[in-house]
């Protein structure tokens, strides 16, 4: 598995993955299941968005059969200089701080639906945009 072929995957991509949102089932049939990897914050914003223990089992099974990444001292510390930048300018949120950091540390591409969240991110690369 090289490293190019990696994808880092926005939470709302896989809350549409579970719509069955077909362009992304496309898209993440494209990456391939064996190129996704998650942060351990969407992990975590998937758990918390379950709305039943079958669901929460469910992402949790889901979850087992992809890499995540777990939030480590180099990406803590890009995370702190990306929220130094754009906190107060953009706006830029926990969630996507660490996302964006752990993006940027893994030199991962990024597929998002919110493209605005990331965009302005120096060091962010976007996939399939």
């Amino acid at each position: 598995m090289e490293k190019e072929q990696l994808v880092l995957c926005d939470t709302n991509i896989i809350i549409e993955f579970y719509k069955e949102n077909a362009t992304i089932l496309e898209a993440l049939k494209q990456i391939g299941q064996e190129n996704i990897v998650l942060s351990i914050v969407t992990s975590g914003e998937l758990m918390y968005g379950a709305l039943n223990k079958k669901e929460l089992n469910k992402i949790n099974q889901d979850l087992s059969h992809l890499k995540v990444l777990d939030i480590d001292k180099p990406t803590c510390e890009m995370f702190m200089k990306l929220m130094n930048k754009y906190s107060l300018s953009h706006n830029l949120t926990l969630g996507d701080g660490l996302i964006a950091a752990t993006a940027i540390t893994h030199d991962l591409p990024l597929y998002t639906l919110n493209l605005k969240d990331f965009k302005y991110i120096e060091g962010v690369r976007l996939w399939n945009t």
